[in-house]
């Protein structure tokens, strides 16, 4: 097989996942699963965004003067601007929560894809250990927390009109693209650091990777549905990727010796 890194498009990944049963049985799972917890913390999330504003919302400014049908002008522009904000900020929290429950089957997932794609080049995981057990929980806990991170940092500079939004989907993209790399890094027990260094390094990859999902995460209500049924293919995508690009490297360090 050849093993240069060239970019391994959206296509050929799908048709993988189509082509291998176990691929398609185990994404058809996740699908659902990723899809009902999404939902119900979605719902949970929203619920409780809108008990905290429901009494500022309210408050419509008297429109018996220019100057109040100017603020009233300025609370519709707000309320529609929360509103946006507000729902994007509640399908990464509950997305978030799905992404780790469900984190097991995709690592699965990922691992079986790279198995294929790798063939005798293939490396094994790390040794089962308590104390490697221990360190994946450790690294899940640090990118949920560097994902609250970005979401606040979305919420906050969101507000700078053009240049916000496009630092939003800046930082989506890259937080999307470190949730799909996740998976065949930990495999190789890579830090946090080990793997934001490795996107710095491959920024091209790195956003061809990212930029697709954080776009669908921005579309209200149909982000939660068509993340879930994208995201096998994408954990696929991403992996068949990440590993054609460590693959080339090995080839590099082989020939150079």
């Amino acid at each position: 097989m050849n093993h240069r890194s060239d970019w391994i498009p959206l296509s050929r990944s799908f048709l993988l996942l189509l082509s291998r049963k176990r691929l398609f049985g185990v994404s058809f799972i996740l699908i659902l699963s990723t899809i009902g917890l999404t939902w119900l913390g979605y719902l949970v999330t929203v619920d409780f965004i809108d008990s905290l504003t429901v009494n500022f919302m309210a408050v419509q400014p008297a429109t018996e003067s220019v100057w109040g049908w100017i603020k009233y002008s300025g609370w519709v522009a707000a309320n529609w601007l929360f509103l946006v904000v507000s729902r994007i900020v509640a399908f990464y929290f509950a997305f978030l929560l799905a992404y780790t429950l469900a984190t097991p089957g995709y690592a699965f997932l990922s691992a079986a894809a790279e198995r294929i794609h790798a063939g005798n080049e293939f490396d094994p995981d790390a040794a089962f250990t308590l104390r490697g057990i221990v360190r994946d929980i450790l690294e899940g806990v640090k990118i949920a927390l560097f994902g609250l991170a970005v979401t606040v940092a979305a919420l906050v500079v969101n507000f700078i009109p053009v240049l916000g939004q496009l630092a939003v989907i800046l930082l989506y993209t890259y937080y999307s693209a470190l949730m799909f790399i996740d998976y065949p890094a930990s495999r190789r027990r890579w830090s946090l650091g080990k793997k934001i260094d490795w996107m710095r390094v491959h920024g091209g990859s790195t956003f061809r990777i990212g930029f697709l999902p954080a776009l669908i995460s921005m579309i209200p209500l149909l982000n939660i549905f068509a993340i879930a049924l994208l995201f096998p293919v994408l954990t696929v995508h991403a992996t068949l990727n990440f590993s054609s690009i460590e693959l080339a490297k090995k080839v590099a360090v082989k020939s150079a010796a």
